[in-house]
């Protein structure tokens, strides 16, 4: 499965910003550019979630260790790394505990640049690739659901697309994994209503089941339900 990766740039010195900016993304899908912390923290409100924050720390209106610290009050595992034009003991320790994952010095030197943003591309991966199978489940060997996006995948990872109606059955059935769920129960559930008509209901499965037949793992129990095992 391929991964999108979105970056943040925090840089108020605009040749700094121009260079990092252009390295960026030549391996990040997005970048976002801000000018100053204040700005940077605006811009992450708008736009989370963001992989990775790169930033300048002397910067006016809010510097980059007060922008860290409000940053990670939104989301406490955020990555960054600092930009600055000295290598200052107190900062790198002060920045232990912000999960920061890299450091540049000023002037930047592009092999240093290159082979940090690297490795902290390899760790988003590493990181998305862990969260994303914390949240699927294969409901067969060969298709797998994502509780969190709420998404049904094939094994090659392509998304299998759904209605909203689809998707909400589908739903009701991995919840209820191993128990037969009833014509009823699952018309309830879908419409509010359960004098729905069980030709609406059946058009739905129909639907659903057709998309999955390549191997269907929604059993039917006559004349009792449906049931994923």
């Amino acid at each position: 499965m391929e991964y999108k990766t979105r970056v943040m740039l925090v840089e108020d010195e605009a040749t700094a910003r121009e260079i990092l900016s252009f390295y960026l993304g030549t391996l990040f899908d997005e970048v976002l550019v801000a000018k100053d912390g204040k700005e940077g923290v605006e811009l992450f409100k708008a736009n989370r979630p963001i992989d990775l924050i790169l930033t300048d720390i002397r910067m006016p209106n809010m510097d980059g260790m007060s922008m860290i610290e409000s940053i990670k009050e939104l989301q406490e595992d955020q990555k960054f790394i600092i930009v600055s034009a000295h290598k200052e003991e107190n900062l790198l320790l002060q920045s232990i505990n912000l999960r920061v994952i890299g450091y540049f010095v000023k002037p930047l030197d592009v092999d240093t640049v290159m082979e940090i943003l690297q490795k902290a591309k390899k760790e988003v991966l590493r990181e998305k690739r862990n969260k994303q199978e914390q949240n699927f489940t294969w409901l067969n060997d060969t298709f797998r659901f994502d509780f969190q996006a709420k998404l049904l995948y094939n094994k090659d990872g392509n998304l299998v697309p759904l209605s909203k109606k689809e998707m909400e059955l589908l739903q009701i059935l991995v919840k209820n994994r191993g128990h037969i769920c009833t014509t009823l129960e699952c018309k309830k559930a879908l419409w509010g209503d359960a004098n729905t008509s069980d030709a609406t209901f059946r058009t739905l499965m129909k639907r659903l089941k057709d998309k999955i037949k390549k191997d269907d793992f929604i059993l039917s129990r006559k004349g009792q339900g449906y049931i994923i095992l």
